[in-house]
C-alpha cells in the first residue's frame, strides 16, 4: 500500500499516507477499497450511468462502528466525503472524485416487530428489501415506486409513493434514527432527543449526518391491494387529464393515480401496434378495502376509450416492483421537477406539447399524485416543506447514447422552464439534478433558515456538502 492523494474540502489534495489508510483499515469490519482493488469499479458504479466518478478511497461499512471510524478519518483530514446508499439519487451524490466515499449498502438489516409496529431499518437496505420484510406481517412503510432504491435517501429527502395519501410520507413515519455527525459521533435523534437534528433529518437530506439505523412506525395493508394500468392513446391525453384531475377533487386517501407519458414499451397486454407509440398511463393503487375502492377506481377506469386496462387484486409487492423494468441501471438520466397544487389547463397543454417532442424512446414524464394525509402536517413540523402539493412532476429524461446528451437535457429543461409559471415554487430534493444547487433554498421554503441553524450547528465546516447542500453559512456571508 502507498500513500495517496486525496481530495480536501478546500478543493485540493491532502497527502495521506500509507500507515493512516492501514491503519484505518484496521479498525474496520467492513473493508477499505483503492482504485486497484477488482472490487472498486463496481462499488463506485451507482444507477445514474451519467454518473462516472473515481473516489480515492471507499469504506465499504458493516455496521455503525465502521461509519464512526470512516466519519472521523475523513474529518481529521478534511477530506471530501460522499455518502452512498442505495445510489439511487439523481444527482449522483453518492460518489465523489477523488475524496472519501462511505459506503452503505453492507448494511441491509431489516427488523420489524410486528406487536409494536415498528420496523428498524439499516441504510444499505432497498425499497425491496423493507417490503418483502414488513409485507410478511401485512405491514407496510409508505416508500416509494422504484423497488430497487435505496431506503436511506428516500427518507432523508422525503419519500413518497403508493401509499403516502393514506399513511403519509416515509419521514411522516420515522420515529427516531441511529446518526453519525460530522464530529464522528454517534447519536440518537428522536423528538425527545436531539430534536432540532431528529426535524432536520426528515427532509433536509444528507446534509447532517450518516444515518446507521431507522426506526419506522408501519400500518396495516397487504398482503394484496387493488392496483394496476388504464393504456390510453396520447391523442386523448388532454381530455384524460381533465377527467383524471376532476375525479381525483374527490378521491379517498386510500385512491392514488399517478398519470404517465411516453413512448409504449413492448409490454404483453398491448397490442403490439402500439409498441413504440406515444401513450397516457393512468397507474391506480386502492390500499384499501377492495369493495369500498370499486367506486373511486371505476371512475378513474372509466375515463375515454383505454387500450388496455389490467386494474385488478395483486399482491402489494408486486405492485412495487411493477415499474422496475423501466428503471434499471445502466442508462443515461436526467431530471426535472416541479411541485404543483393544481393540474391547470394550461399545465396540461405544457405537458402534452413536450411529450410530441421525445427525444428518445426511454422519456418519459411522472404526474405524482400526493395530497391526503401527507397534506395535513403543518409545513413547519418537519422539514419536508411542499404539504400544500396535489401533483409532483417528474421530467425524466433517459437514454443510452453519449451522443444524445445535449438533445435529452435540453428538452428536459425547455418543459421545465416552461411549466414554471404553473407551479408552486416548491420542489422534491430527491428529483433535483447536480446543475439545481442555487434552487435549494427556495425548495425548502420558509423551512431553509432553520436548516441553516441546524447545519451551522452540526456541521459547521460543511463535511456533508455531496448532496443538496444547505450551507452552514452566515446571516452575513459565508462561514
Amino acid at each position: 500500500m502507498n500513500d495517496m492523494s486525496l481530495t480536501n474540502l478546500q478543493a485540493g489534495t491532502t497527502m495521506i499516507s500509507a500507515a493512516a489508510i492501514e491503519a484505518l483499515a484496521g479498525r474496520l469490519r467492513g473493508r477499505v477499497l483503492m482504485p486497484t482493488d477488482a472490487a472498486y469499479d463496481e462499488a463506485r458504479t451507482i444507477w445514474n450511468a451519467m454518473i462516472d466518478r473515481r473516489p480515492g478511497l471507499i469504506v465499504q461499512c458493516a455496521g455503525a462502528a465502521d461509519v464512526v471510524n470512516a466519519v472521523r478519518f475523513a474529518a481529521e483530514n478534511q477530506l471530501l466525503v460522499a455518502m452512498r446508499g442505495g445510489g439511487h439519487n439523481i444527482a449522483g451524490n453518492a460518489v465523489c472524485d477523488g475524496g472519501l466515499m462511505i459506503d452503505l449498502t453492507p448494511m441491509k438489516s431489516v427488523r420489524v416487530d410486528q406487536t409494536t409496529k415498528r420496523a428498524w431499518v439499516e441504510p444499505g437496505a432497498t425499497l425491496a428489501d423493507v417490503d418483502k420484510e414488513t409485507q410478511a406481517f401485512r405491514l407496510v412503510l409508505p416508500t416509494g415506486i422504484n423497488s430497487t432504491t435505496g431506503i436511506a435517501g428516500l427518507t432523508l429527502g422525503g419519500g413518497f409513493g403508493w401509499t403516502t395519501r393514506k399513511f403519509g410520507l416515509t419521514v411522516d413515519n420515522l420515529l427516531s434514527v441511529d446518526v453519525v455527525t460530522a464530529n464522528g459521533e454517534l447519536v440518537r435523534a428522536s423528538p425527545t432527543e436531539h430534536r432540532d437534528l431528529f426535524w432536520a433529518l426528515r427532509g433536509g437530506g444528507g446534509n447532517f449526518g450518516v444515518v446507521t439505523a431507522f426506526e419506522f412506525a408501519l400500518n396495516d395493508l397487504g398482503p394484496e391491494v387493488v392496483a394496476g394500468l388504464v393504456v390510453h392513446p396520447f391523442a386523448d391525453a388532454p381530455s384524460v387529464l381533465k377527467q383524471y384531475r376532476q375525479a381525483l377533487e374527490k378521491a379517498p386517501d386510500e385512491l392514488t393515480c399517478w398519470a404517465v407519458m411516453r413512448q409504449a414499451p413492448p409490454l404483453p397486454f398491448l397490442p403490439a401496434e402500439w409498441h413504440g407509440k406515444e401513450i397516457l398511463l393512468l397507474a391506480i393503487c386502492y390500499c384499501g378495502d377492495p369493495e369500498a375502492g370499486e367506486k373511486p377506481t371505476a371512475e378513474l377506469r372509466s375515463i375515454g376509450e383505454p387500450i388496455a386496462d389490467v386494474v385488478g387484486p395483486i399482491p402489494f409487492v408486486g405492485w412495487q416492483q411493477a415499474f422496475d423494468p423501466l428503471l434499471t441501471p445502466g442508462a443515461r438520466n436526467y431530471w426535472k421537477s416541479h411541485d404543483f397544487t393544481e393540474l391547470s389547463d394550461e399545465t396540461i397543454g405544457v405537458l402534452t406539447d413536450a411529450v410530441r417532442q421525445l427525444p428518445g424512446p426511454e422519456c418519459e414524464i411522472f404526474i405524482g399524485h400526493v395530497g391526503g394525509a401527507a397534506g395535513r402536517v403543518a409545513v413547519e413540523e418537519t422539514a419536508f416543506p411542499q404539504r400544500s402539493s396535489h401533483f409532483v412532476m417528474n421530467v425524466h429524461a433517459r437514454w443510452r447514447d453519449p451522443a444524445m446528451d445535449r438533445t435529452c437535457i435540453d428538452w428536459a429543461r425547455r418543459l421545465f422552464e416552461a411549466a414554471k409559471p404553473y407551479a408552486a415554487g416548491t420542489a422534491y430534493i430527491n428529483f433535483m439534478p447536480e446543475d439545481e444547487i442555487d434552487r435549494v433554498e427556495a425548495a425548502y421554503g420558509g423551512n431553509y433558515r432553520r436548516l441553516v441553524e441546524v447545519k451551522r450547528r452540526y456541521d459547521p465546516l460543511n463535511l456533508f456538502r455531496m448532496n443538496q447542500n444547505v450551507r452552514p453559512i452566515e446571516e452575513r456571508g459565508a462561514a
